[in-house]
This record gives structure tokens, C-alpha cells and sequence, in this order.
């Protein structure tokens, strides 16, 4: 079984993949996949993504450091949407955070919830 071919895409290519810290159960992210950034994955070992907004692939901790190793992958009942345990190096957050939920809404506000880790702007430097 090709796991990459049995899986069911959106009319983009895409499949939503949710990104969990091993031992923690911690969601660091959600990000999208498509065959090819998913047969890189299982290649390497490490998380690469398909990026919508760049459109391209982009193999997280390339630019940062931050890599993501992957310990182990899973996929629900109906083969369209990914769950991966990783373990994660540094910030999963491109904000500087370990993970993308940061923030919670308490009370009717905006709460950060954990320490920023790095500054955004030393990590992503301009070319």
C-alpha cells in the first residue's frame, strides 16, 4: 500500500495535516500537505509542508532551525486528514512560539499564553 496515493485530497491537492508535540499531545500546528510534500516527509523524516500562500514546498526548519522529526503519523477514518507526532526543535511558530496557539479568548479577551521564544526577526531574516 502506497499511503501517499490512498489518501483522499481536496480539489487543491491538499490534505489538512494537525501537527502534535510527541509526549506532550501538545498541537504545535496545522498545516497542508500535498503527495509530494508528504512523500518528502516520509523520505527525510522531518515535516515538509505545501505552503498556500507561497505556493511551494517548504520543509519546515529550513530558515530557522526549528525542524520538526517525525516520531509518527496517523490518518482518520475517512483518509483526509493527517495527525503527526513530532518532535519539534525550538519554535513551531513562525511568531517565535513553541506553538501556533498562543493565544487564548478568556473572559472576552485576547490572552497570550506562553513565552515567546525567539524574536521572529532574527530567525527570518530578509534575502
Amino acid at each position: 500500500m502506497n499511503i501517499v496515493d490512498e489518501l483522499k485530497y481536496d480539489a487543491n491537492g491538499l490534505i489538512p495535516a494537525v501537527v502534535q508535540e510527541h509526549g506532550t499531545g501538545r498541537v504545535v500546528m496545522v498545516a497542508w500537505m500535498n503527495k509530494e510534500s508528504l512523500a518528502k516527509t516520509l523520505e527525510c523524516g522531518e515535516m515538509v509542508y505545501w505552503s498556500r500562500s507561497r505556493k511551494e514546498i517548504w520543509h519546515k526548519g529550513a530558515t530557522s532551525g526549528h525542524t520538526q522529526k517525525v516520531k509518527d503519523m496517523a490518518f482518520d477514518c475517512d483518509k483526509d486528514c493527517l495527525l503527526f507526532q513530532v518532535e519539534q526543535k525550538g519554535a513551531a511558530c513562525h511568531d517565535g512560539f513553541k506553538s501556533c496557539f498562543y493565544r487564548s479568548y478568556v473572559n472576552g479577551e485576547v490572552k497570550v499564553t506562553e513565552p515567546r521564544l525567539v524574536d521572529p526577526a532574527t530567525v527570518y531574516k530578509k534575502k
